[in-house]
């Protein structure tokens, strides 16, 4: 059997926008400067989608803040969509750090808390999500100042522009392909063959269905009731 042996596969998103339109009807040829506006604002449009959909693992990353005394709020990166497990990490010379989780609360809890200058080792934080000048992240009780703590959180980052300038890929791993050219295609339909639009969508909802089960972690989960004892009075 003779393969390509290679696993290049990655076309950019002018090659993708050709695609869709064919999948609508319109050849190549035939497409002028206002299909490829349309065809930017619908990929980024349903890029944003994709963020609110849920956690996009290929665009989670790992940041570290360190921790200063007396200050409880921090500036989190303003292409960050959520906050997931988040915890201090404190180092104390040349020994391995330890790691300790702390645990996320809403604006109505931390407005809860009596004493908000409270310093002590941090074991919730409430992740402010602004957009002007930056989202927040306020951590409590306040950091006392111990020598060598950071704060580290995983986040998943809003997803890279996607531009046709110079033929450039979509920040989208192999197994979103399908999903990311039928929702093209069902985006574009809309607009240029709206007779198609209504069947599109099925297809772009199966193959978007089909990749999201795949972008989930394969750790194991167990889950067991908690047994107690009772007593009659």
């Amino acid at each position: 059997m003779s393969t390509s042996g290679t696993y290049a596969f990655n076309p950019g998103l002018g090659e993708i926008v050709l695609y869709a339109y064919q999948n609508i009807g319109l050849r190549p040829t035939s497409l002028v400067q206002e299909h490829f506006i349309s065809a930017r604002m619908a990929s980024n449009m349903m890029l944003a989608r994709w963020s609110n959909e849920g956690v996009n693992l290929w665009a989670v990353d790992l940041v570290t803040v360190p921790l200063v005394a007396g200050q409880a709020t921090y500036d989190v990166q303003l292409n960050t969509v959520t906050m997931l497990d988040t915890y201090i990490s404190t180092v104390s010379g040349s020994s391995l750090p330890t790691d300790r989780i702390i645990l996320s609360v809403s604006r109505t809890e931390y407005a809860s808390y009596p004493n908000k200058t409270q310093q002590g080792f941090p074991t919730t934080f409430w992740f402010d999500r602004l957009i002007s000048p930056n989202p927040t992240v306020t951590l409590w009780p306040v950091p006392d100042g111990t020598s060598g703590q950071y704060l580290k959180y995983y986040r998943v980052r809003q997803l890279q522009d996607s531009n046709l300038i110079n033929n450039q890929n979509v920040e989208i791993p192999y197994l979103w392909m399908e999903a990311f050219a039928d929702g093209l295609t069902y985006r574009l339909a809309r607009i240029w063959n709206p007779q198609l639009a209504v069947a599109l969508k099925g297809q772009a909802d199966e193959s978007y269905n089909i990749a999201a089960q795949q972008n989930i972690e394969t750790a194991q989960q167990y889950i067991s009731p908690q047994i107690m004892g009772y007593y009659r009075p």
